[in-house]
């Protein structure tokens, strides 16, 4: 049956008579053999593999021009920094079509005869999907908005350059930190949002409880007390006493009462923990090489995203993170940076003691008198540290077997220390803190097959702030959260 149907079609259609471009045949609302055109994304069409084909791209509107005969806009979809140029016929023109407003072009993609653009869409047909009234929307066409201004409107700036770049980078960073934990024999771990355990000891956390009165009469939803982490390191030390290396990347929160530019409630953490190990020089290695392996990435991957914050919002940025990948990062110890800081000149707010805790105008001193370059710092006061810190039983100044990674331009980027993994010590330890019997299960870990392990956090919006130059870390989160904020 459908042999005759098709060679009736043949009879009526000739080959010869059809051409290349329109071969095709209708039956019923089906159609068969035609070609529809190809869907790119704009990053695509620009690298200019279709030219002379019919395509398809779909985005947004970053400009757009009407002249007498012609209109010129520009299409972004989010794939690339660069947008891709239309021109049609001024007929062509939907009244719908502004600045900001969604469309879907079909034409021919074609060799731009202008320098700066290696193609251009032709457009054979323009539709608008959403409207977009440039009048109200708060981004205008002509203008470069601060990250201050775009700041005001969580909701919309990922709409802008700045904030589609700093996406983009993002993206990038988290991958290539997956790679580097992958490919150096790391676990992913998945810790726990809601835990009970406090695990920096600073008391500053979000505890959680369902609503309404259904669980007043049993006291609450969880046996006890549940908060949301600030930390997955005591879950993944769990996770050490099977797997030699293992990490985790998520959010973690903090109830800081401020709306500083250094703080946010929710942020996203790096945390890896290394068994067998009774040297702090292993954690610095795999902090230093994970900073290295992440930039050299980002750089290699968003060159275009990374020279626009180099440019626009922090210029001359770039030289200082290339000087941080070319050199190797110094290692001082605490006592030795307060002898640095006590013989400086600089005056400082906070007292530089020996004991004290080093604020962050200390550590970005630090690492200026270092060469501006990360530096580690080693060796904290016992006391300073929380009571997993291995104890050097060193004197008369007790010290912790802790370190720091220190950065320019954001002072504490990455903090670790070995895990104090004596029995009789830790005990005594969590005595010392009325904390025993909470870590009763801690306690654990080191009787029934304990080894000498190590961890690190490292701040992963600051590592953005360290390698893009920008000095607010609510510009490198897509919502940020913090105290008196309005939520989406």
């Amino acid at each position: 049956m459908f042999e005759m149907m098709f060679q009736t079609v043949a009879r009526a259609f000739p080959v010869s008579s059809i051409s290349p471009v329109s071969r095709c045949v209708s039956f019923g609302v089906r159609r068969f053999c035609e070609k529809n055109p190809t869907k790119l994304r704009v990053s695509e069409a620009l690298l200019g593999a279709e030219v002379g084909e019919d395509v398809r791209v779909q985005g947004w509107v970053r400009s757009y021009r009407p002249q007498k005969n012609n209109i010129f806009l520009h299409v972004n979809d989010g794939s690339s920094l660069k947008s891709l140029q239309v021109v049609a016929p001024a007929g062509k023109s939907d009244p719908l079509l502004s600045f900001g407003c969604a469309v879907e072009v079909k034409g021919i993609l074609k060799k731009s005869p202008h320098f700066k653009q290696p193609v251009e869409l032709e457009a054979k047909q323009i539709q608008v999907i959403g409207e977009c009234n440039p009048v109200d929307f708060p981004f205008k066409i002509k203008e470069r908005h601060s990250l201050e201004y775009i700041r005001q409107f969580p909701h919309l700036r990922c709409r802008t350059n700045a904030f589609s770049s700093l996406l983009r980078i993002r993206s990038e960073a988290t991958a290539a930190i997956h790679s580097y934990f992958k490919s150096n024999g790391f676990l992913q771990i998945h810790t726990p949002t809601i835990t009970s355990n406090d695990c920096e000891g600073a008391g500053e956390l979000f505890q959680v409880e369902p609503p309404g009165t259904t669980f007043a009469e049993v006291g609450s939803f969880f046996s006890v007390p549940v908060y949301l982490t600030v930390s997955g390191q005591l879950h993944l030390e769990v996770m050490s006493g099977a797997f030699p290396r293992v990490y985790t990347f998520g959010p973690t929160f903090r109830a800081e009462n401020s709306q500083s530019r250094r703080h946010l409630a929710e942020f996203f953490m790096v945390e890896a923990e290394i068994s067998f190990t009774e040297s702090i020089e292993d954690l610095t290695k795999v902090m230093e090489d994970l900073f290295r392996s992440v930039t050299d990435s980002v750089l290699a991957h968003c060159e275009e995203d990374v020279d626009l914050f180099h440019k626009y919002v922090a210029p001359g940025h770039r030289d200082t993170v290339d000087d941080a990948l070319k050199k190797s990062f110094p290692v001082i110890t605490y006592t030795e940076a307060i002898d640095v800081l006590k013989r400086s000149s600089e005056h400082f707010t906070f007292p530089t003691d020996w004991g004290c805790d080093l604020m962050t105008e200390h550590e970005k001193y630090l690492v200026k008198h270092c060469g501006n370059i990360p530096v580690f710092i080693t060796d904290y006061p016992y006391d300073l540290k929380p009571f997993y810190a291995r104890d050097n039983q060193d004197h008369p100044k007790r010290t912790a077997a802790a370190v720091d990674l220190l950065v320019p331009g954001v002072g504490e980027l990455c903090g670790g220390s070995l895990r104090e993994e004596r029995l009789s010590l830790l005990r005594s330890r969590l005595q010392e803190c009325g904390l025993e019997e909470t870590y009763s299960w801690y306690l654990d870990l080191r009787r029934f097959g304990s080894v000498p392990h190590g961890g690190f956090g490292l701040g992963f919006e600051r590592y953005l702030q360290c390698i893009l130059g920008v000095d607010n870390i609510k510009d490198v989160i897509p919502f940020p959260r913090f105290s008196n904020s309005c939520l989406l």
